[in-house]
């Protein structure tokens, strides 16, 4: 087992939308980029969406959902696990992300978007408790794009995933 850390958030100051997984897999940790493993369908589905060239050099893809108003990150800040798949997260050790102090730095923020069901849940239990009432956010859990949720066709995923554009 291995204690993990995820890394900060793409954003800038007047994003719209925020996007969180749960913790980074093996291959974006050593890579230091999110979704860097090559059979994550991740930003070949936001380059669709938000309108960039997916195969374009990561600092400009993550630049180009930055601009879209689309912010990244995750919900934990760092936490114990064996392998890359999130039903290994030792739960004991789970420290999650600031998400209410980012959300106070970016206040546009109108939707928040879990990149499938542990980010949602993940978030529900450790996030939501410690943050006010929000009635002007919205959420929206999508498909994962992980390789490991590989039973849902892309074409599914990409649909589902049109609706987290504003």
């Amino acid at each position: 087992m291995v204690h993990i850390h995820s890394f900060p958030p793409i954003a800038r100051t007047g994003a719209r939308l925020l996007i969180l997984g749960s913790m980074p897999g093996k291959v974006s940790l050593r890579e230091r980029q999110y979704y860097a493993h090559p059979q994550n369908a991740f930003w070949r589905i936001a380059g669709e969406v938000f309108g960039f060239d997916a195969q374009a050099a990561y600092r400009t893809r993550a630049a180009s959902l930055a601009a879209s108003g689309v912010a990244l990150w995750d919900v934990l800040k760092s936490c114990t696990r064996a392998s890359s798949l999130d039903s290994d997260i030792v739960g004991s050790s789970i420290v999650p992300n600031d998400i209410g102090g980012f959300l106070a730095r970016h206040p546009r923020v109108r939707r928040i978007c879990f990149n499938g069901a542990k980010a949602e849940e993940l978030y529900v239990r450790h996030v939501r408790p410690l943050l006010p009432d929000r009635p002007d956010i919205s959420y929206l859990r999508l498909p994962s794009t992980s390789p490991a949720h590989a039973s849902i066709p892309f074409s599914k995923k990409l649909r589902a995933w049109r609706a987290a554009s504003l």
